[in-house]
């Protein structure tokens, strides 16, 4: 339980004119003043930082307005996942833009693009790619999300007589060694003195898109296109799981409320096909990361990551709901592939007692398909609390995505391995990495030492983190709509988890599918007469059975805030995170 400074809280309040439950959860997230709230909770699209204050940003728009003026061809180089993909619809609607003169006749400059399959070719740059292009006249490259590690392929493009812009957000290699190009775009190079050092890759190729539009009409720019650009930009935001903080929260906000207005048709298509009435409620950064995000990332997993790129470039409305419905069973296709995986591991994890002793987990399979380990090793951190790596063996490879918890930098704990691996990359949060499957055994013996060192001394464990006391009699629509100005919520801001403390079940624990709970709760002290809130626990049914929950029982639940829109059963929910008897005193 967070122990909020109830005087601060008040003073916080009183100088933001906001409810009191609504300061204390900002104080959890370092917010002091009024002006910070007030940052916070109304971003503008005047908050986002210019972005000629990134490095390499001058000789990057110098070099893309020389290829547009002298009708270069220029090809975008991308990855196969949301951000990737995002970023070269960003980045390829902006160039054509500019490259399209105002009497309509034929556009200056060619812009194409590759997205390389993740089974075929992998990630990362690939001379025989850039070779290919050469042959077919391209004298300019520019990567998205990637090439931040591509030093042979960009002496190679040096070689073969183009320049290389390379835009990334991911780390660069141990020593701060950068590829030889043009331009890198990517905030966290050394002497970058940009503000914002967590963008992800889709942001980083809109503020480069920004930065070309601007000089051509920064007004126009302002006010009808970068609005546009930030609905894409904010779903690679979120999907991308990047801290939503800072500038990052002002593209995701902003992006949100324009989606509330899709325009282009592939956009349409896709709200369509996953389920998203814009009419009937607002768009969330559930929305973003769990409807939207998972059918773009369906593609490259999958099957053929461009046809994300053709979705979103498409005026064609058959052919964007074709492409769309398309993503929709890929995603299908995903969550099976996914599932049978995932059995297997929480069959280890039960049996294994080793696994249970170890500081990170290093699961290893024959055959997993390669394009959801990412997200077996997401739903492994989800379950232990320790940061995992997911491996599929293949024809002698070993194949392998991770994942990790706040406090262990995993690109860190890989680096140690350098020399075992094809090829690797990432950030403290996320790794891929490809290498003989020989070499297995001893990566493993490398990172485990790494993770005994680094959390020496500290328990895996899943802590529910209270950001306030809210009871119900004092939950109310006013105040609900006020909660909901946390949104973006995701890492760096995590949805807000209140307490309600001596609620009263009104009626039997229903048991929904054998694994979920559903509660009819109201407050045990207070004279306030109310309607029973109904109250859903995820995996809750083994905890229920436990704790005996039974019409009259006085609990205290854990929960986060819930709107349900159903014309029966609407109104204000809640979702259980952790529930005890009234009278225990042991912690969530």
């Amino acid at each position: 339980m967070v122990q909020t400074d109830r005087a601060a809280a008040a003073l916080l309040a009183s100088g933001a004119r906001i409810p009191p439950v609504l300061a204390e959860i900002l104080l959890t997230r370092g917010i002091h003043t009024a002006t910070e709230a007030h940052q916070f909770l109304d971003p503008r699209l005047e908050n986002l930082h210019d972005p000629m204050k990134m490095l390499g940003m001058s000789a990057a728009v110098e070099r893309v307005e020389r290829a547009i003026e002298a009708g270069e061809r220029i090809l975008l180089y991308g990855d196969y996942d949301v951000d990737g993909t995002v970023a070269v619809v960003l980045l390829k609607t902006a160039i054509e833009m500019l490259a399209t003169p105002e009497d309509g006749k034929e556009q200056k400059a060619t812009v194409q693009f590759h997205v390389p399959h993740r089974l075929r070719e992998g990630y990362g740059l690939q001379t025989a790619v850039l070779e290919e292009a050469a042959r077919e006249g391209v004298k300019l490259v520019i990567t998205v999300d990637t090439g931040m590690r591509a030093f042979a392929e960009a002496t190679a493009a040096r070689r073969l007589g183009m320049d290389l812009i390379v835009t990334d957000h991911h780390l660069p290699e141990a020593g701060d060694a950068l590829p030889e190009a043009t331009a890198v775009l990517n905030p966290n190079q050394p002497g970058c003195e940009y503000p914002e050092k967590g963008l992800c890759g889709a942001a980083i190729a809109m503020k480069l898109a920004q930065a070309l539009l601007e000089r051509r009409d920064r007004e126009r720019t302002r006010s009808r296109i970068l609005p546009s650009f930030l609905k894409m930009a904010a779903i690679a935001t979120v999907a991308d799981a990047v801290p939503l903080v800072g500038e990052n929260r002002v593209i995701a906000a902003v992006g949100m409320q324009e989606l509330q207005r899709p325009s282009s048709t592939g956009l349409q298509a896709l709200m369509q096909t996953a389920g998203i009435d814009v009419v009937a409620r607002a768009v969330t950064s559930f929305d973003l990361g769990f409807r939207l995000g998972p059918r773009i990332n369906a593609a490259g997993r999958m099957d053929v990551a461009s046809e994300v790129v053709e979705l979103f470039t498409t005026r064609d409305r058959a052919r964007a709901l074709e492409l769309a419905a398309k993503l929709e069973r890929q995603n299908t296709e995903r969550r099976e592939t996914e599932a049978d995986a995932l059995e297997v591991i929480e069959e280890w994890l039960r049996t294994d007692a080793t696994l249970a002793e170890k500081k990170m987990l290093v699961l290893a399979g024959e055959g997993w398909h390669r394009g959801v380990i990412g997200i077996l090793a997401s739903r492994v951190v989800e379950r232990t609390a320790k940061p995992v790596i997911v491996i599929s063996v293949e024809d002698g490879v070993a194949y392998g995505s991770g994942r990790s918890i706040d406090g262990f930098p995993l690109l860190d704990a890989i680096e140690p391995c350098a020399d075992l691996f094809t090829r690797f990359g990432g950030h403290a949060f996320a790794v891929g990495f490809a290498m003989p499957a020989g070499n297995l055994a001893e990566m493993e013996r490398r990172v485990q030492a790494f993770a005994d060192r680094k959390l020496a001394g500290r328990l895996a464990e899943n802590t529910l983190r209270i950001d306030a006391e809210l009871p119900l009699e004092r939950l109310t629509a006013v105040v609900a709509g006020w909660l909901r100005k946390l949104e973006p919520t995701g890492r760096g801001n995590a949805e807000a988890v209140l307490l309600a403390r001596r609620v009263r079940l009104t009626a039997p624990v229903r048991v929904m599918k054998e694994r979920h709970i559903r509660l009819e709760v109201t407050p045990a002290d207070t004279q306030v007469r109310m309607k029973p809130i109904y109250a859903v626990g995820w995996n809750l049914a083994p905890l229920a059975r436990q704790l005996d929950l039974q019409p009259g029982s006085l609990a205290d639940l854990a929960y986060r805030l819930r709107e349900n829109d159903h014309p029966q059963y609407g109104g204000l929910q809640i979702e259980i995170a952790g529930v005890r008897r009234a009278e225990s005193s042991s912690a969530f």
